[in-house]
Formats: structure tokens, C-alpha cells, sequence
């Protein structure tokens, strides 16, 4: 995705962006209830007193309030729940939740309908016509606060629960992996072999984990200098000021020209799920983790977290059609390993005592191998087997080692 693209998808996510759009039509309803009064024919007005009307957007405006407050402490209690009994990196996916903006953004946006009209009605702005139109615009808003709390009642039910809060890891890291899997190097072409040496490296500019790459920016950087980019900081990589971005071979380059590259990546100081499909399994793990620590001890939840797990990493496999976009850049793939790091390492390490959380382990890595045999055997093999090395250090029963054995993949 462009640079600017993205940027306007990572806004356009925020909460704020729907409770402004909200307030701002609810302001322009207000308005266009006397603009509009010119339109309406008289004979289909019906006369209403000034006391009617202000009534009810007077008790419109004093419960949005109340409501709209209430509703965003629910909200916050939710992603301080999700944090702590998960982790804080699921609260981000969290506060994207599309349900919960609309209804605190309805909410508001009501209260200021309410208010603007109160304050034009107490004003005398609105003649007999525009009070129709008012109590017509008052009616609607009625209608969708009801909606809306209709449908917050039951998001309530779920939002912030654990398998609320998986369900969400899950399609976030699901979507990135298989974004990847149909783009396997974004777009340009796979890096095989060794870097020329002629290569010249360009270095990050600041402190941060790479978020987003411009590929399209990079692609027309290297038609315009007649070159060739080897990436090096893929998304989710965190770079320094001696780290490298990439190597440029075939010219050399003006420091404005190695500004518009360097331009080209996006780094923050928290990684990213979009083009980062490592970070969701890893957040996918970091629960498993927390629910094995001894003060939650919940195996239950780290077992129902492999499964996810299983569920997302099938979807990966080398023997997929590659696109090639940007034929002058070359990007290195996910490597299977990091996957089956990011995903089982920590679970195998914080569950190595845990007889029932073992053989889910090494069921999902027989599982792996199975669907993606020329993708996951070596590598699944590999953590089958230092799983199973921690489970002898640290003192298991023999009883529960017997159990476990049978499913290992390398002894």
C-alpha cells in the first residue's frame, strides 16, 4: 500500500474520525431544519408548539449525555480488561472495533443534535415549517439512539471477553498472514543469494520498528536512478540510526535522492499488524504465555490458543503463485522458522510442565506437518524437539513424559 494510503487507513481506524463525522452531520441536521423550511410545502407542515419540540430534544440532550459518558467508561473498562487478561497489545485491535465507534460516535452525535436545536429553538431561529422539519430530524435521531442501544446491549455480551479478545488476534493475524501469502515479497522479487558486494547500504534515520514499506515509491525511485534495492528491514524490523534499510546498487545517490527513499519506510515506536503478519503471532502467543504464568494459571486458554494458532499457520505455504510488481527490488520472504518461533517458543518454554498443554503442543506440530509438509516439517520437527527437551528438565513425572512421548516428532 502507498505510503499515504496507508496513513489515511491508520486515521480513518481511529475513534475519533467517526464521532467527529457523526457530530458533524448532527450539526448539519440541525441547520438544515430551517434551510430546509423553504422546500416543504405548507399545506404538509404540521403545526407544532415550540414547548412540544423543545421538550423532546431537552430529554434527548440531558440522557445522550449521561448515556454517551457511561458508555465510553464501559469501552475503556473493556480495553483495560482485554489488556490485563490477555495482553496490552490486544487493546490497539480493540479500540478499532467499528460497533463500539459507531455507538459512542451515535451517542454523541445525538447530544449535539439535541443541543443545537434546543439553543435555536430558545432563539426563536426556527419558524413553523422548520419546527416540523426539527421534530422530523428529532424523530430519526430517536430511532437510530434506540438501534444503537439495541446493538450495544448485545456487543456488550462479548466485548472485552477472552475468546472475544482471540477471535479479534485471530482475524487480525489470519488477514495478515494470508495478505502475505498472496504477496510473499511485496510485490518485488524474491532475494536469493548473496547481496552484491558493490551494494551501497542506506541507513534508517530514526529509532522504531518499520510499520509500513512504499514499495511503489521505491519502485519508481529505482526507474528514476537506473538501479537496483535489495530490502533488508522488512515490516516489523527495528531499526537504528546504524541499522540498514536497504542497498542500492548501479548508482550513486544525491542526499536528497536518499531522503525520498528513506522516505519510502514508515517506522513508530510500536509494531503494526498490517504488513507485519510476525507480530500476530506473536501477540497470539503473548496469551498463551500470560494464561500459563502461575498467577492466572489457565491452561485452557493456552490450549485454545494453539488451535488458532494451527488454524492461521495452514494457511501458509511456499506454492503460491508470486506477482511480480516491482521487478527492481528485491525483498527476503518469511522465513518458516520465525513463524514456528513466534508462535510456539513461548508456549513451549511457559507450559514445559504442563502435561495436557504438551500434547496439544505436539499435536499441533504433527497437525503443521501434515498440511504443509515441505513448508513446516523441518522447522516443526525442530521445536517438537526442544519442546520436549524442556519437558525433561524440568522434573515432569515419568508418568506424564510417557503420555507426551507418543506424540513427539523428534526424540
Amino acid at each position: 500500500m502507498q505510503k499515504s494510503l496507508w496513513i489515511l487507513n491508520q486515521i480513518l481506524s481511529k475513534i475519533w474520525v467517526n464521532v467527529v463525522a457523526y457530530a458533524g452531520l448532527a450539526l448539519l441536521a440541525a441547520v438544515l431544519a430551517q434551510l430546509a423550511g423553504p422546500l416543504v410545502p405548507s399545506g404538509w407542515a404540521v403545526r407544532l408548539p415550540n414547548d412540544a419540540v423543545y421538550q423532546v430534544l431537552d430529554i434527548l440532550a440531558s440522557s445522550m449525555l449521561a448515556v454517551t459518558t457511561f458508555s465510553l467508561s464501559i469501552a475503556v473498562s473493556a480495553f483495560a480488561t482485554a489488556s490485563s487478561a490477555a495482553t496490552p497489545r490486544s487493546a490497539e485491535i480493540l479500540q478499532s472495533d467499528k460497533t463500539t465507534q459507531n455507538v459512542l460516535a451515535t451517542f454523541l452525535g445525538a447530544f449535539l443534535f439535541s443541543l443545537v436545536g434546543v439553543i435555536g429553538l430558545q432563539a426563536n431561529l426556527y419558524d413553523d415549517v422548520g419546527r416540523f422539519v426539527l421534530f422530523l430530524f428529532a424523530c430519526f435521531v430517536v430511532l437510530l439512539v434506540v438501534v444503537s442501544l439495541l446493538r450495544w446491549i448485545s456487543h456488550l455480551m462479548t466485548f472485552g471477553r477472552m475468546n472475544d479478545t482471540l477471535d479479534r488476534v485471530e482475524a487480525v493475524a489470519f488477514k495478515a498472514l494470508c495478505a502475505r501469502r498472496q504477496n510473499p515479497f511485496l510485490g518485488g522479487q524474491p532475494l536469493e543469494g548473496a547481496i552484491p558486494p558493490t551494494a551501497m547500504p542506506i541507513h534508517a534515520t530514526n529509532v522504531g520498528y518499520v510499520q509500513n514499506i512504499d514499495m511503489a515509491a521505491l519502485s519508481a525511485c529505482a526507474k528514476e536512478l537506473d538501479a537496483r534495492l535489495w530490502i533488508e528491514a522488512l515490516p516489523g524490523t527495528f531499526v537504528h540510526r546504524n541499522s540498514i534499510f536497504l542497498y542500492v546498487e548501479g548508482s550513486r545517490l544525491t542526499e536528497d535522492q536518499t531522503k525520498k527513499i528513506c522516505a519510502a519506510f514508515t517506522c513508530a515506536k510500536t509494531r503494526n499488524f498490517d504488513q507485519d503478519p510476525r507480530f500476530g503471532l506473536i501477540v497470539m502467543s503473548e496469551i498463551a504465555s500470560r494464561a500459563l504464568s502461575p498467577a492466572v494459571n489457565d491452561p485452557g486458554s493456552a490450549i485454545a490458543v494453539i488451535g488458532r494458532l494451527v488454524r492461521i499457520l495452514s494457511e501458509w505455504t511456499t506454492h503460491v503463485p508470486q506477482k511480480v510488481n516491482h521487478p527492481g527490488i528485491y525483498v527476503p520472504g518469511l522465513a518458516a522458522k520465525d513463524l514456528i518461533d513466534d508462535a510456539f517458543r513461548p508456549i513451549a518454554r511457559d507450559g514445559a510442565a504442563m502435561v495436557e498443554v504438551q500434547i496439544r503442543l505436539h499435536k499441533a506440530l504433527v497437525a503443521l506437518t501434515h498440511m504443509c509438509p515441505d513448508t513446516f516439517t523441518k522447522d516443526a520437527y525442530a521445536m517438537s524437539s526442544q519442546a520436549w527437551q524442556r519437558s525433561n528438565q524440568v522434573n515432569m513425572p515419568d508418568v506424564e513424559l510417557d503420555q507426551i512421548e507418543p506424540f513427539v516428532l523428534a526424540r
